[in-house]
């Protein structure tokens, strides 16, 4: 199985979102904590959050990339779990059973989005409100300089 996994370029993401995603941790796209906002609501850091970030669900912060990772079963479910609390702590989900129902839509959603693309194929995402305020998202990738999927970490992350 395959989801999306932080990762970090430069320091730009601890400056440009309030809280920053760290790099390793899975990701999804978050979306969802931006769909009671107008725009008027989207500025400063929350506004970068919303066009260009994906959400952590660890640390519940953002990255601007994220790259297709393996991921295993026990390990899924953990973060279906994490974010179905993070949906009854902070989203109104009456209790755990509803929140993990939405919790595997969200992850689901990014499953089906990297099903086909290789280990370590960078993704990003860039959102925006259409005329009716629904939210539009658009993914780009950048593919791994191989054609064959590559299992070993491509990606240093190193401190300035």
């Amino acid at each position: 199985m395959k989801l999306l996994s932080a990762i970090r370029f430069d320091q730009s993401d601890t400056n440009v979102f309030a809280v920053a995603a760290t790099p390793g941790e899975w990701v999804i796209s978050g979306a969802f904590e931006f769909c009671q906002d107008e725009q008027s609501d989207l500025t400063g850091k929350r506004r970068q959050a919303f066009a260009n970030g994906f959400l952590g669900l660890t640390s519940l912060g953002r990255s601007t990339f994220s790259c297709v990772a393996e991921i295993g079963a026990d390990e899924l479910e953990e973060q279906e779990h994490r974010l179905a609390q993070h949906f009854v702590d902070n989203y109104g989900a009456p209790n755990l059973e509803a929140g993990l129902g939405a919790a595997r839509e969200e992850i689901a959603f990014i499953q089906d989005l990297v099903a086909d693309a290789l280990i370590n194929t960078v993704f990003t995402v860039q959102r925006s409100l259409d005329e009716d305020g629904e939210i539009r998202e658009a993914f780009r990738t950048i593919q791994p300089p191989t054609d064959q999927p590559i299992h070993s970490r491509v990606w240093t992350v190193v401190d300035d």
